[in-house]
């Protein structure tokens, strides 16, 4: 057999063909956060959100300056006048009783809520993210005793504290946010401290540890970063929250004292005159419930976008 196959002759044979093309990758190589970008985007209902809060949010920038009036201006000549009124002139979402323009209080308004809802959500993901990572990391005792002190403060109803909060402090932008975010960090940590009790024993955390990495640079080079896509999700769903918060405080009369204007102050104003008046409750209202609406939709495409079980 082996004598038959040095007698072949070279002959008989040719060099075969080969495609390199066949063994190139189909497409380009994306990241993670590249893929993240691509799936949020094909998600209409996230692209919508977005674009309802950004435009929602210009129209609180410069939507008072549209016209010549200011949100505490009155003017008793033009009380409760309809925007489908033909004497409305500029007034185009009417006044309220006090002649005051509501086009201007109303994104104004907007403003003020969203101003609240920002900073309550960056206060509890200041303090959510450092109490949640300092316990799940260092676990053992020190577990114990920040998630005792965390059981204490969920079982207290966070309205309560909100409204005892409120009726010590004079009521404000600040102290507003400041009690809407004294009990809503506590989810924001108990999530960071499940994802960190998770990492902590992947084998690239216990590699680093190996090389000698501090506790410092453990936190911001290999746990945190991986954190932040649960992180990102809770935070589009504490504003929504923290915006529902502060438009319930102002509608039972806890809000922005008058002359001042936020949504819910806003709703408040108008409920009263809702049967004789009902746009002066129409115009916040809408304006509230699509800011709840596009969070919600915004949050719902980025927990999509950012689960790596999803990735293609």
């Amino acid at each position: 057999m082996a004598a038959n196959i040095k007698n072949l002759s070279p002959d008989l044979f040719e060099p075969a063909e080969f495609d390199h093309t066949k063994e190139e990758i189909s497409r380009k190589r994306l990241s993670y956060w590249q893929d993240v970008r691509r799936r949020f985007f094909s998600n209409t209902g996230a692209v919508i959100g977005l674009v309802l809060i950004l435009v929602i949010g210009m129209m609180a920038i410069i939507g008072p300056g549209m016209n010549d009036y200011n949100y505490r201006q009155q003017d008793y000549n033009v009380q409760n006048i309809s925007p489908f009124d033909r004497i409305v002139g500029d007034h185009w979402f009417g006044t309220d009783n006090l002649g005051r323009d509501l086009w201007t209080r109303t994104w104004y308004g907007a403003g003020i809520s969203l101003l609240i809802a920002l900073i309550a959500a960056g206060i509890d993901l200041t303090i959510g993210v450092a109490y949640g990572s300092i316990s799940g990391y260092f676990g053992g005792r020190v577990d114990d005793w920040m998630q005792r002190i965390v059981e204490v403060l969920v079982g207290i109803p966070n309205l309560i504290v909100i409204i005892l909060l409120l009726i010590w402090l004079e009521p404000g932008i600040f102290p507003i946010a400041l009690a809407i975010a004294l009990t809503g960090w506590v989810n924001m940590s108990r999530i960071v401290r499940a994802q960190m009790l998770q990492l902590k024993s992947q084998e690239y955390v216990l590699a680093a540890r190996t090389l000698g990495a501090g506790t410092r640079r453990m936190l911001m080079k290999h746990l945190l970063p991986n954190v932040m896509g649960p992180v990102i999700i809770t935070l589009m769903f504490t504003i929504p929250q923290a915006i529902f918060f502060e438009a319930f405080l102002g509608f039972i009369g806890l809000g922005l004292r008058p002359p001042e204007a936020s949504l819910g102050v806003l709703i408040n104003d108008g409920y009263k005159m809702l049967q004789v008046f009902p746009y002066q409750t129409f115009f916040p209202a809408v304006i509230l419930s699509l800011l709840m609406f596009s969070f919600n939709l915004l949050g719902d495409g980025l927990r999509d976008a950012l689960d790596p079980k999803l990735r293609q």
